[in-house]
This record gives C-alpha cells, sequence and structure tokens, in this order.
C-alpha cells in the first residue's frame, strides 16, 4: 500500500492539513475511497460498534450513509504527538423521514509510519435540529474553502 502523507511525526501544520484530508474524503460519502485510509487490520470503537479490518470499515461505512442522508461534515485538529491527533467533529444529516440532526463528537487516531489509520475512537452524541437551524448549507460533496470551520461557526 503506497503512503498516505502527510506521515507522522506529525506537526500542527501536517496534522491540520490530515484532518482536512479525512474531512474532505468523508465528506464523499463514498465507503471504498474511505475505506483506503485505514490499515488492513484497523481497529475502531464508533459510538457501540467495533468495527475490526479494513472490509467491517467498508461495511459500516455503508450502513452509516444510507441512515445518514445529505451528510455534511466538519472535522478540527484539537491535539497532535507523534503518530497521534486528537480530534472534534460536527456533521448535519437527516433521517429517511426528515428529521435533522447535528452529531458532535471527539475523535482519537493513530498512524503507522505510512500514514494509513490503525486506529480510531471515536465518541458522539446526537442532538436534533429543525431544518432552519442547519450551519452547513453547501452543496454536497467537499467543504468549500471559504465555508467556516467548527470554530468559527460557533461549534
Amino acid at each position: 500500500m503506497p503512503a498516505r502523507p502527510p506521515v507522522p511525526p506529525f506537526t500542527t501544520e501536517s496534522a491540520t492539513l490530515k484532518v482536512r484530508l479525512a474531512e474532505d474524503a468523508w465528506n464523499t460519502r463514498d465507503p471504498d475511497r474511505v475505506a483506503q485510509v485505514y490499515t488492513e487490520d484497523t481497529e475502531w470503537r464508533n459510538r457501540a460498534e467495533f468495527p475490526v479490518g479494513r472490509e467491517q470499515v467498508r461495511a459500516f461505512l455503508k450502513r452509516k450513509w444510507a441512515k445518514e442522508l445529505d451528510y455534511r461534515l466538519i472535522k478540527e485538529l484539537w491535539a497532535c504527538a507523534g503518530s497521534r491527533i486528537a480530534v472534534r467533529f460536527a456533521y448535519e444529516w437527516h433521517d429517511d423521514s426528515g428529521n435533522w440532526f447535528r452529531s458532535y463528537g471527539n475523535e482519537n487516531w493513530e498512524f503507522n509510519g505510512e500514514g494509513l489509520m490503525r486506529r480510531r475512537f471515536a465518541s458522539i452524541n446526537d442532538l436534533p435540529i429543525a431544518e432552519q437551524e442547519r450551519k452547513y448549507r453547501w452543496p454536497l460533496g467537499r467543504r468549500p474553502d471559504d465555508h467556516p470551520g467548527l470554530s468559527e461557526c460557533g461549534l
């Protein structure tokens, strides 16, 4: 598997880029593309699910985006050291009944020397919101460069 720069050890600048690249990938809502940045034996905790390995991650993401419709995500670097990055995030989505949510969370990431994520631990809470409370209204896909980040959105 080719390296996925930036690679550890992370600086604030390289970790910030890694976080944005992850955000961009997740905003594609493409499980095949997203799964490629994890090691074959990656270990996750996502809410109460514990996928192990790239194939389980891919299946998890397919289920996630089948449920979380019109998903839009913003991630922000919290801290980094060596091969680890801590992230906070918020994403907006609706269910198949049109109920909107903003999901808030924190992630801890650990990377191998090639820049693939080998461990991801996420804690997430969902807040029901009214459609008019949405803050993320860019077209589906990558967040535009001029769109505010989490802190600028007051989140």
